[in-house]
């Protein structure tokens, strides 16, 4: 079952530019913001906290990151919805009986969550992501590295 928005990504160049842009517009505290690395997904990220959502900046490590091939192309802006939801593996079951298929397994995210996209070319247009505060098994970890 989906919870609530769970974070608004947004690609970027450069991710101390964007957070002082953001921290100014959204006035926030240095409090508010945690940064991270996303090895599985070759980014920096940087969340922002507004209330229950945050707001996810992405800044690529190398030219092979998913996010550096999409700043190529559309240069600095929305990337993705993430929706948390409470069990992923059944959110995927459920979106695959109606024949939305999610992009490869869930695996390890930000914040140690799991996560699972599904193309744009299913959702409208709209990249989408669901996200699950529930730790990958080692099973799950062993799947990602294969």
């Amino acid at each position: 079952m989906i919870k609530k928005i769970d974070h608004i990504a947004i690609a970027v160049q450069n991710l101390e530019s964007a957070l002082e842009t953001f921290q100014n517009v959204l006035g926030c505290a240095p409090g508010a913001i945690r940064i991270e690395e996303v090895p599985s997904e070759k980014v920096r990220v940087a969340f922002i906290t507004i209330g229950e959502t945050k707001i996810e900046l992405l800044e690529p490590m190398s030219e092979e990151s998913p996010i550096a091939k999409f700043l190529a192309k559309n240069g600095d802006g929305m990337h993705h919805i993430a929706f948390a939801t409470d069990d992923i593996e059944k959110e995927t079951e459920r979106l695959q009986s109606l024949n939305i298929n999610p992009l490869g397994l869930p695996k390890e995210g930000a914040g140690g969550k799991k996560i699972v996209f599904l193309h744009p070319k299913e959702t409208n247009r709209v990249l989408l992501e669901f996200c699950s505060k529930t730790a990958l098994t080692n099973q799950d970890k062993a799947a990602c590295n294969q």
